[in-house]
């Protein structure tokens, strides 16, 4: 049973017998990164590419963002990079030669290697690992001693192969995620005027003409949510929104609700066509968000600020203008607070909006919310890929 447990649930047909424990510092080469003096850094491209931390590494990979003129501790590419200041752990490869800061460790190992230290990190094998009040950080001698096992090299090689493809795939749909939030990006830019302008660079055909802009408070009635909390959330009931929805799940249109509670006297419910606003933030740019709700009968939580658009306004497209553009960017500046930052309706209610007609309006929003559907179905893969990977490693590896 003890030689058993050394075995890993699923392995490829041929390969058998126990695999042997061994120590990181036994198997692979580690070198401890050293800064360089500060003066001789620049983020623009130098002598040397300089990793300092995990701010350097991007879906398993070294992504170029400082560099150096001195040549302290190198690692070359094909290396891994592993981070050994908070937060301790995160591993990824090069393919340049580096010079290694103080914040990671470059090892010299394949790829069975590098998954491994990939399972090690998903555990919080090395979180456990760290020490230091400060700053958490693993020493030379944490990492070098560190224990895992091992199989021979020929299974090693396959593991390696299997789930390198494996994260091909997830690079693959990574990039497209990012080249698609790019677009929108760009769009957003393109098919709303400039500052100052009253026409937009990119029209759907047909539309000619200047936009108009008036004060939010011209195009809509203002309204509150009513108070509930993370608290007052049950399993089934009426769905509601909360505020802090609005910055982690819920994108340009609401749609579907997924949380719920049971209703209190002087609720407020959405009649449909809302558009929202949160009242509360940590910081001023998340704040200035909006978002269209199209479900009728969901309840509306405290936190949140509500417009009733008028007629000529489409709601997908306030929420658009609100979100982006010289309209965030003014209602980011009204944001008051400290550790929370707070909007009111009545910074709402003094924001320039330009906008169309409303048929120009309806288009432009089917636009973006045809594009939110793309990245939402994007991020779905990916987190899809992501569980398969953690599953792998949880049962190919000890």
């Amino acid at each position: 049973m003890q030689e058993k447990a050394k075995e890993p649930e699923i392995r490829f047909a041929g390969f058998t017998g126990a695999w042997e424990q061994r120590k990181l510092g036994a198997i692979v080469q580690i070198t401890m990164g050293q800064s360089p003096d500060g003066s001789t850094y620049s983020d623009t491209p130098a002598d040397y590419i300089l990793v300092q931390g995990n701010a350097d590494l991007k879906n398993g990979w070294v992504c170029p963002r400082v560099w150096t003129t001195q040549k302290t501790k190198f690692a070359t590419a094909g290396d891994l990079i592993m981070s050994v200041r908070a937060p301790a752990g995160s591993v990824g490869k090069t393919a340049y030669d580096v010079v290694l800061g103080r914040g990671v460790a470059s090892l010299k190992g394949n790829e069975f290697i590098y998954q491994s230290l990939v399972k090690m990190d998903f555990d919080g094998y090395w979180k456990a690992e760290s020490t230091g009040s400060t700053f958490e950080s693993l020493s030379s001698d944490s990492i070098s001693t560190a224990e895992l096992y091992c199989p021979s090299e020929d299974e090693q090689h396959k593991i390696g192969i299997f789930l390198s493809r494996l994260d091909s795939l997830l690079t693959l749909h990574q990039r497209k995620y990012e080249k698609l939030l790019n677009i929108k990006k760009s769009m957003l830019e393109k098919m709303f005027p400039k500052e100052g302008e009253v026409v937009p660079e990119i029209r759907f055909k047909g539309f000619t003409g200047a936009w108009e802009q008036r004060k939010a408070e011209e195009l809509a009635s203002f309204s509150k949510g009513a108070g509930y909390s993370k608290s007052d959330l049950k399993e089934s009931g009426t769905p509601i929104i909360l505020y802090g929805r609005l910055y982690t799940k819920y994108q340009l249109v609401i749609n579907h609700v997924d949380t719920f509670t049971t209703p209190k006297e002087n609720s407020v419910f959405s009649e449909g066509n809302e558009v929202i606003v949160p009242a509360s933030g940590e910081t001023a740019e998340d704040i200035a968000i909006a978002s269209a709700v199209e479900q009728k009968g969901v309840l509306l939580g405290g936190d949140l600020n509500i417009l009733h658009p008028s007629a000529k306004m489409s709601p997908t497209f306030m929420a658009l203008t609100i979100s982006n553009g010289k309209a965030r960017k003014d209602l980011a500046k009204k944001a008051q607070g400290k550790s929370v930052v707070h909007i009111h309706n009545s910074d709402i209610k003094q924001l320039d909006i330009c906008y169309p007609s409303k048929k120009e309006q309806d288009d432009i929003s089917k636009f973006f919310q045809d594009i939110d559907g793309h990245l939402t179905l994007h991020q779905r893969k990916l987190e899809m890929l992501k569980n398969v990977k953690q599953a792998f490693l949880e049962k190919m590896f000890v």
